[in-house]
C-alpha cells in the first residue's frame, strides 16, 4: 500500500503507540479526509498482524459484540466469520472502520482496555445521530482525535517542503523578519493554489501528480454530490430538503456584503423556526463551520454571543470554489482571479485554518458605535481580533477597537492580507499564508512578552 501524503495524524498516532498506557482511539472527521488511509498505513507499518473490519461493507460484522463485550467472545465472533483471522497478543491491531454505523463498538472499547492484550483503532464519520451514542460510551477507558481535511502546512508538504521550511517560516514570523519579494511570491502563489484545491486528499493528490488543476474541479464536484447524497441518506428528524437547501445556499451567504446567514436568501417564505437544527446538523457532520456573532468585543468568548446570528462557511474552502458557477471555474484556475467572492473565499480560508488550529470562530458586528470585526481569538489573557483583508484599504475597524477605552480586553490585533510582515505599535500584519503557524505565535508571544519587530 502505497502513501503519498505524509499527515498531521500520522506523528500523533506513533506517539499514541509510544505511550504505554495508551487506551483505544477513536479518529472521527467529516468523509473523504483521508481517516482510513492514514490508520491503514500507520496499522500496516507497525503491527504483525492488522485485523480490519469495515461495519459498513461488512455488515455481518455488527454482530460479533451479541455475546457480550468480553474480548475473548469477541475474538471467538471474528473467528466465527473469519477462521483465518490470529489474535497475536502484542503483536495485533484491530482497526474497526465506520464506527457510527455500530455503536456496539464503542462499549467493547472499555473491555479492550482492561483486557490489554491488543491495541484498538476505530475510525468513524460525524455523519448520523449515532456518533453521539457513541461519544456517551466508554467515556474514561479510550481517547478521541479529530481529523480535518489538509491544511496549508500538510499541502506544503505534499508540494516537497520539509519541516525546516515550515521552521523557516515561523521564525520570520516571531522575529518580526519580513520575507524578500522573491519569499513573497512563491508562497503566495503557493496559497493561491491551496485556496482553489482546498484540502481534501483525493483532490491534492492528483494537482500533485498532474502539477496543475487539471482534473480536480470533477473531482470536488463529486464530493459535493456524495456530501448532497450523504444528507439524504443521513438526515433523521429534520426535513432533508431543508438541510440540503442551507447547504446550496451557502455561497449565496457568503456574497452579500455582511455575509451572515438569512433565511429569507433560501426562500421568499422560509422562516426561521422551519430550519432549526439544519446549520447544527451540517456543523456536527463536519461539513460546516460557524461563526457566532459576538454581543460585545469582550471576554470570555463562549457564552459572549448570539445563537441567533453567525456565518455559515464550508469546511474546505475548494469545495466552495467548487461549488460556484461554470463562468467562474476557468478564470480561477487559469488567472488565480478570485472575482466578486474574493472577500468570502478569504474569509472562509482563514476561518477554516483558525479551526483547524482548535479555535472557535467568532466574529463582531456592531452599527452604534460602527464597528465590523472578521474573527476573535485570544491568548492567555486579552482577546485579538483578527481582520482579513482583501486590498490595502484602511482599518478603521480596527484601530477603533485597539484606541477605545470601552475595550479592555483587547490590548493587541492581528491583520491578515497579501503583504508582509509587520508592526505598527498596535497591530501585527501577517501574509494569510502564515494564518497555520498563528496559534503557535500567539503562545510564544504569551510565553516571552517580547516580539522584536523591524
Amino acid at each position: 500500500m502505497d502513501k503519498l501524503l505524509k499527515r498531521k495524524v500520522d506523528s500523533f498516532l506513533m506517539a499514541w503507540k509510544n505511550n504505554p498506557d495508551r487506551k483505544p482511539l477513536i479518529i472521527k472527521g467529516a468523509r473523504q479526509i483521508g481517516k482510513t488511509r492514514s490508520v491503514e498505513w500507520f496499522a500496516q507499518q507497525n503491527y504483525a498482524n492488522v485485523i480490519l473490519i469495515n461495519f459498513v461493507e461488512q455488515k455481518k460484522y455488527r454482530d460479533i459484540f451479541n455475546d457480550g463485550f468480553e474480548v475473548d467472545a469477541i475474538l471467538k465472533n471474528i473467528s466465527l466469520l473469519n477462521p483465518e483471522a490470529k489474535f497475536i497478543p502484542g503483536e495485533t491491531i484491530f482497526f474497526f472502520d465506520e464506527i457510527q454505523a455500530c455503536p456496539n463498538c464503542a462499549t467493547s472499547l472499555k473491555f479492550f482496555k482492561i483486557d490489554g492484550r491488543f491495541d484498538v483503532i476505530c475510525s468513524g464519520s460525524l455523519m448520523g445521530i449515532n456518533y453521539k451514542e457513541i461519544e456517551s460510551n466508554s467515556v474514561g477507558y479510550k481517547d478521541d482525535y479529530e481529523m480535518h481535511s489538509m491544511d496549508f502546512e500538510e499541502f506544503l508538504w505534499a508540494k516537497g517542503y520539509q519541516d525546516d521550511f515550515v521552521e523557516e517560516l515561523y521564525g520570520h514570523m516571531i522575529n518580526g523578519k519580513p520575507f524578500s519579494d522573491l519569499q513573497m511570491d512563491v508562497l503566495m502563489n503557493l496559497f493561491r493554489d491551496y485556496v482553489i484545491i482546498g484540502g481534501m486528499p483525493e483532490v491534492v493528490d492528483t494537482y500533485i501528480r498532474n502539477k496543475n488543476f487539471s482534473g480536480t474541479l470533477g473531482i470536488q464536484k463529486q464530493l459535493l454530490r456524495e456530501y448532497e447524497e450523504d444528507i439524504t441518506k443521513y438526515v433523521e428528524g429534520l426535513d432533508k430538503a431543508k438541510v440540503k437547501a442551507v447547504y446550496n445556499h451557502i455561497s449565496t451567504f457568503l456574497a452579500k456584503e455582511n455575509k451572515r446567514f438569512q433565511i429569507t436568501k433560501i426562500g421568499k417564505n422560509a422562516r426561521n423556526r422551519d430550519y432549526i437544527g439544519c446549520v447544527e446538523w451540517l456543523a456536527d457532520a463536519g461539513m460546516v463551520n460557524i461563526c457566532y456573532c459576538m454581543n460585545q468585543p469582550e471576554l470570555p468568548l463562549k457564552g459572549n454571543y448570539d445563537p441567533k446570528l453567525y456565518k455559515i462557511y464550508f469546511r474546505d474552502t475548494g469545495l466552495l470554489i467548487a461549488s460556484l458557477d461554470e463562468e467562474a471555474q476557468e478564470d480561477l484556475r487559469a488567472n488565480r482571479n478570485l472575482g466578486t467572492y474574493k472577500g468570502a473565499i478569504y474569509e472562509n480560508i482563514v476561518g477554516d485554518m483558525l479551526v483547524k488550529q482548535g479555535y472557535s470562530l467568532f466574529y463582531y458586528n456592531s452599527d452604534k458605535p460602527a464597528l465590523e470585526m472578521d474573527f476573535f481569538v485570544r491568548d492567555a489573557d486579552s482577546l485579538v481580533p483578527v481582520e482579513v483583508k482583501v486590498n490595502d484599504g484602511a482599518t478603521a475597524s480596527l484601530n477603533n477597537l485597539l484606541k477605545s477605552d470601552k475595550y479592555p480586553d483587547v490590548k493587541y490585533g492581528i491583520k491578515l492580507g497579501y503583504r508582509n510582515i509587520g508592526y505598527n505599535g498596535k497591530f501585527y500584519t501577517f501574509p494569510y499564508f502564515l494564518t497555520f503557524l498563528l496559534k503557535r505565535f500567539l503562545s510564544d508571544k504569551n510565553r516571552s512578552c517580547t516580539v522584536t519587530l523591524n
